[in-house]
């Protein structure tokens, strides 16, 4: 086993930097942002459906159409973006309050675990959860554009 982060995670992340290297200049296509990352537009249309549907992103349609950022990229965190790809954030299902529950594992709800009170890892678990939690949030798209545009000059030669 490995806590790793999907590709769907990751590019959804470097599709959101792009987004907000572009905040306030108009919409970006998915094609502009498929071929300045290397990644497949028709993949990136995939990936950014739960971005919309969490009101991260906005559609825009028209001569002027594309995609941008529903919020200013300072009040969007890496969090925010993983867990609209993602899902909620648990190392294991016994911390993800909807998964460990509806399935009588050791969940944040007791009263669907029968191993609940007798579980000494749970506390692990729940820092570990924690611990990533933090640290995802303490990330916004600002900050990611800002370190993207300082390492490499104009907004064209980035590198997520």
């Amino acid at each position: 086993m490995s806590l790793q982060m999907s590709t769907r995670g990751r590019y959804g992340v470097r599709l959101m930097v792009a987004l907000a290297l572009n905040h306030g200049n108009g919409s970006t296509l998915l094609k502009d942002i498929a071929r300045r990352e290397g990644i497949s537009e028709k993949y990136l249309g995939q990936i950014i459906i739960p971005l919309k549907s969490s009101g991260l992103v906005i559609s825009h349609r028209g001569a002027h159409g594309g995609y941008s950022l529903a919020r200013p990229p300072e009040d969007i965190t890496v969090k925010d973006v993983v867990e609209a790809i993602e899902g909620a954030i648990a190392p294991v299902p016994c911390v993800d309050p909807a998964a460990g529950a509806s399935r009588g594992e050791c969940g944040e709800n007791p009263s669907g675990c029968d191993r609940a009170t007798m579980c000494v890892a749970i506390g692990v678990w729940r820092k570990l959860r924690d611990d990533i939690v933090r640290s995802l949030s303490s990330f916004t798209l600002n900050a990611l554009a800002r370190e993207a545009r300082d390492l490499s000059g104009p907004a064209e030669n980035y590198v997520i």
